[in-house]
């Protein structure tokens, strides 16, 4: 087993059965195939509501698209120091953001703390442009050393970012991992949190 990335691994024989199978014959392009149908179904129950699914190679171009997408002029997304998105992942989210910048923010075992966070979204004021503008927060689940954001962190940081206005990103490099180790379903760890306030 190697460690250093999922994307050395080769694919399991069954996935690659599978994909083999759906791929002879002919099938509607672009997404639009009973197969990608099928594939979205299956998140819209995993998720427990309707999902976009969108097929990409590695979770750095997840990531990357993911920023880009809620990117604006002169964007900030925060995440903490030492995610892999700022460290390891050579520049792409800020290339695809034609320019975002990832700010760093501080926090034990891997994780953002909530008032290091707010401190650091303050200092972006909303009426000084040239300094930049918040877009986006994003944490990673499990973090870089394998610790997990409890329910209620998520929680407090979904509050912050509604608060600014922010949408809140999951990296989900090893979000599997999390549900498993959490006990929680996708909805649970995602789009449910910080629904109470």
């Amino acid at each position: 087993m190697n460690f250093a990335s999922d994307n050395w691994a080769g694919v399991h024989p069954a996935i690659a059965q599978r994909l083999l199978d759906v791929s002879s014959g002919f099938s509607a392009p672009y997404g639009t195939s009973v197969f990608d149908r099928n594939i979205e179904q299956r998140f819209n129950e995993l998720f427990e509501r309707e999902v976009a699914v969108y097929f990409v190679s590695t979770g750095t171009a997840a990531n990357s698209l993911a920023l880009a997408a809620v990117n604006r002029p002169g964007g900030v997304s925060f995440c903490h120091r030492e995610a892999h998105m700022l460290e390891d992942e050579c520049g792409a989210p800020e290339f695809f953001t034609h320019g975002a910048r990832l700010a760093p923010v501080d926090g034990d075992n891997g994780k953002i703390n909530p008032q290091n966070l707010k401190a650091e979204i303050e200092r972006f004021p909303p009426n000084f442009i040239h300094a930049g503008q918040p877009m986006a927060i994003s944490i990673t689940q499990a973090t870089e050393i394998g610790t997990l954001y409890q329910s209620s962190e998520i929680d407090r940081i979904a509050e912050i970012a509604k608060s600014y206005g922010l949408p809140l990103h999951m990296d989900g490099a090893r979000f599997a991992n999390a549900l498993v180790a959490l006990e929680l379903s996708p909805a649970e760890m995602t789009w449910n949190r910080g629904r109470s306030s």
